[in-house]
């Protein structure tokens, strides 16, 4: 599989796997299991760092499909190449990094690192638009 079809996929699988950093803060609170059982009619007091998985978790999947349009656009436009390989693993490992970051609450850095993933998606482009 082509390196931006490894990192898509990658990138999907960390999708999946940061619900499993807050569902953990969740259920260390007295009464989070029975909250996330029940219907979540009023809110959970959570420990910070809970609430920033969750923010890190709906930033990637606010960011996820415009990445996949991008690597899926390049190999069907026959355009994919070293360059858009790059742009994906530069997204993955800066998603990597902005969540790991923004879970430790490391404000600065964590816009850095965003932009380490922004600029991934912006090569990619590149490629799709030269």
């Amino acid at each position: 599989m082509a390196t931006d079809l490894t990192m898509l996929v990658w990138s999907a699988v960390l999708c999946l796997a940061l619900p499993v950093t807050y569902l953990v803060g969740r259920a260390q609170v007295p009464g989070g299991l029975a909250w996330g059982f029940g219907n979540r009619e009023t809110p959970l007091a959570v420990p910070a760092w809970a609430g920033r998985a969750q923010r890190a978790h709906a930033n990637l999947v606010e960011n996820l499909a415009p990445f996949a349009a991008l690597v899926l656009a390049a190999h069907a436009s026959g355009r994919a190449n070293a360059a858009t390989a790059l742009g994906a693993t530069l997204f993955f490992w800066g998603r990597v990094a902005h969540a790991a970051v923004y879970i430790a609450g490391i404000p600065y850095l964590r816009t850095a690192v965003f932009f380490v993933a922004t600029a991934g998606e912006l090569v990619i482009l590149a490629q799709l638009l030269g």
